[in-house]
């Protein structure tokens, strides 16, 4: 047990020395036995962490994503986060500005993460195999045009106005996967459609 945790320690100070020496645009640390993020590494990455845009810390035993995270690494574009404990995330998240694609699969989501409804740039949100049972329309900005597509009946039933309604502010997302269903925004049309199989 104590070996496999001074392995997972060691391949964390790799990757993160990797990162920082290299001046690389990405952190994976991924698959490495976490149960928070290690405070040492804001240190560590101090002088690259605005150069830094990918990072995954997929396949961990994260149960909370700390705020500091957020405001350390405020230029993600991508965001990897699968396979973990979480529930929600910090609010801090909607200023990620320049955020694109976030996986927060296999996790333990019971709603909508409303703090992404207030980051702009996002275009790709998958969230399979969660137990997501709709989302607040309170969460999200003023109504945007938006086409909703979903793969079961039981979708219109989960996301049922006023729920569906509160994903119109996110116009933008080209992809959103919520296990077992999934939305694919092909083009702009108003009003919000909801389709399911069989509507």
């Amino acid at each position: 047990m104590q070996k496999r945790m001074g392995e997972a320690v060691a391949r964390v100070a790799r990757r993160v020395n990797d990162t920082v020496e290299n001046k690389s645009d990405s952190l994976d640390l991924a698959e490495c036995k976490l149960m928070t993020f290690p405070v040492g590494i804001y240190k560590a990455v101090r002088s690259v962490a605005d150069g830094i845009h990918r990072i995954t810390l997929a396949n961990n035993e994260l149960k909370a994503l700390a705020s500091r995270f957020v405001t350390t690494f405020s230029q993600l574009r991508e965001l990897n986060l699968e396979g973990n404990y979480l529930h929600r995330l910090p609010e801090e998240v909607g200023s990620l500005l320049h955020l694109r694609a976030i996986n927060l699969s296999r996790n333990r989501f019971w709603h909508f993460p409303e703090p992404l409804a207030a980051v702009s740039a996002l275009e790709t949100i998958e969230l399979e195999e969660n137990e997501i049972a709709g989302c607040s329309s309170s969460a999200f900005a003023q109504p945007r045009e938006c086409s909703v597509f979903g793969t079961m009946p039981k979708l219109a039933k989960r996301l049922a106005p006023p729920a569906a309604q509160g994903l119109e502010s996110l116009h933008q997302v080209r992809y959103l996967q919520v296990f077992p269903f999934f939305f694919l925004e092909k083009k702009q049309m108003s009003p919000c459609h909801l389709l399911a199989d069989g509507a």
